[in-house]
């Protein structure tokens, strides 16, 4: 039968090419019928094609979409810290320089009289001129204020030179052919937009946004070679009526590197409101306190590392102050002697205008573990001025008298105390910020305050060396450091404990101030 020819292919019949004959439904001698037939078969054959199309373009529709999201996300992953980062100059962890020279730079007011044989050191103003004369690429700065010029106060006075002096110095590197960077938090300084406006590259940090704090770290990093770190922030009182410590560091490229991963973090932040989740590898920690920098300082062999706060501002690798301090602490034998401007272990709830205060032990527990179990000698020296908060005098008893009965426990503390003048502005206060054991030395840029760890952004260096004289006698910086808190100790500007509680009990506000404040549980979360 010739039907059985025949096959159906889909919903259309088609001749057998051995055959050539009609489908069964073809009639002979019917050519109308046989046209519709083959009309049919191929507006079947083009619908069939078209959808195959249309399934094509939607596949490359969605691969296309797939892709352009795949881009747009790593563009945002990447955009929350520039993954390249700044330029390095080529300096690399590999091929830095560690053979390195510091010096401990000071400012003493003229107001302060020391004995003659006491220890002296270059003069801050000094130290970061010479920084200025070696600059040859860059100079990058952080500082929690500018206001070398400030006009108030008795600005006219010679006191104010040094300070003018120096902002005219750091507006000169223009014609020098040297970048000058600043990073600050303070978007309304006029000196920071008249800087701006004449040649410095200015980016602000938005603190308030992203931790309510300040931004307060304080260092210099010169053509990514030579460092300063310390106390002083770029004021004019700093460079004459403020007691003031720093180091200066030369030809030390390593460390140098470290220091302007700190810097370019705070430089990639300019007005953000959150922190990036994933950090770029050149705002990383190159050492930290489990691998510290192996270097020679000053021809000694010593490790150093640069730590941060707050824990937000930490990325991958890089050590919390507190647990620098913690570790300098730990190792401590002998003695750990403090300088500070204020102690003090309480943290303000992140909303300050609260009144929420709660307690933070870390630094606290550490210093009474060391007296009381370890038996090494603790001394505290912390200035009293007008802000010094009453509790600290609470505090520091409670700690002094941890040794009572106690034959091996010594545990000492005294005041620094300042002269205040006319509006409120005091001379001679001691702004060091710093701690020396027997084996290691801690500068930082914050008070020991709870609240300064958990809001402000700060900057601490942790040298430890291993011997106290270097090989051409000199002493080290361990011996240096010490000096100096040896010196101000015994100064006729320190009084006893309980002189400074007798001097607070005469101020009138004392009471009122402490009657305020509300005290909470400290949280078992380690902060």
């Amino acid at each position: 039968m010739q039907d059985k020819r025949f096959v159906s292919e889909g919903l259309g019949l088609k001749v057998q090419p051995e055959t050539g004959v009609f489908p069964p439904y073809t009639r002979a001698g019917n050519p109308i019928f046989g046209g519709n037939q083959q009309q049919d078969y191929s507006a079947m054959i083009w619908l069939k094609r078209r959808d195959k199309l249309e399934r094509s373009q939607q596949k490359c529709i969605a691969v296309f979409a797939l892709v352009c999201c795949f881009a747009v996300l790593v563009a945002l992953i990447f955009s929350a810290v520039d993954v390249w980062g700044e330029e390095e100059d080529g300096v690399t962890e590999e091929n830095c320089s560690k053979d390195c020279r510091m010096v401990l730079v000071e400012n003493i007011p003229g107001e302060l009289s020391f004995r003659s044989n006491s220890t002296t050191h270059l003069t801050l103003t000094m130290g970061l001129n010479h920084l200025l004369d070696q600059a040859k690429l860059s100079v990058e700065i952080v500082s929690p204020y500018w206001a070398l010029t400030s006009t108030d106060q008795g600005s006219r006075l010679y006191s104010t030179y040094q300070g003018q002096f120096l902002f005219q110095r750091l507006l000169s590197l223009k014609s020098r052919g040297v970048k000058l960077k600043i990073a600050s938090d303070q978007p309304n300084s006029t000196e920071l937009k008249g800087m701006s406006d004449r040649y410095a590259e200015v980016r602000y940090v938005n603190m308030n946004a992203l931790t309510k704090g300040r931004l307060l770290s304080s260092f210099w990093v010169v053509d990514r070679k030579h460092i300063y770190i310390g106390s002083a922030g770029m004021n004019w009182k700093a460079l004459s009526k403020l007691k003031e410590l720093g180091l200066v560091v030369y030809d030390c490229s390593c460390l140098a590197l470290d220091l302007h991963r700190i810097f370019s973090l705070y430089w990639q932040l300019q007005y953000r409101d959150y922190i990036p989740s994933i950090w770029s590898k050149r705002v990383t920690a190159v050492f930290n306190r489990q691998e510290p920098l192996k270097l020679r300082l000053n021809n000694t062999d010593a490790t150093a590392y640069v730590s941060t706060s707050p824990q937000l501002f930490c990325p991958k690798g890089r050590s919390r102050d507190i647990d620098a301090m913690r570790q300098v602490i730990q190792k401590a034998r002998r003695f750990i002697y403090i300088s500070v401007t204020d102690y003090l272990p309480l943290v303000n709830h992140s909303l300050p205008e609260s009144g929420i205060i709660r307690y933070w032990s870390p630094v606290d527990e550490m210093l009474r573990e060391a007296a009381v179990l370890r038996e090494v000698k603790v001394r505290l020296l912390i200035n009293m001025w007008t802000r010094t908060h009453p509790l600290t005098y609470n505090f520091m008893t409670s700690m002094q008298a941890l040794c009572t009965g106690l034959p091996g426990c010594s545990v000492e503390v005294r005041f620094y105390k300042g002269k205040e003048q006319t509006g409120g502005f005091q001379q001679r206060v001691n702004e060091n910020k710093f701690m020396v054991t027997d084996n290691a030395v801690y500068i930082g840029n914050l008070d020991w305050v709870g609240s300064e760890f958990a809001f402000n952004a700060g900057v601490g260096l942790v040298i430890e060396e291993s011997q106290n004289q270097t090989e051409d006698g000199q002493n080290s910086i361990v011996e240096q450091m010490t000096a100096v808190f040896e010196r101000d100790w015994f100064s006729p500007y320190t009084i006893s404990l309980q002189a400074g509680r007798n001097i607070l009990q005469e101020s009138p506000n004392t009471w009122q101030k402490l009657q305020a404040l509300k005290i909470k549980p400290q949280s078992t979360e380690r902060k």
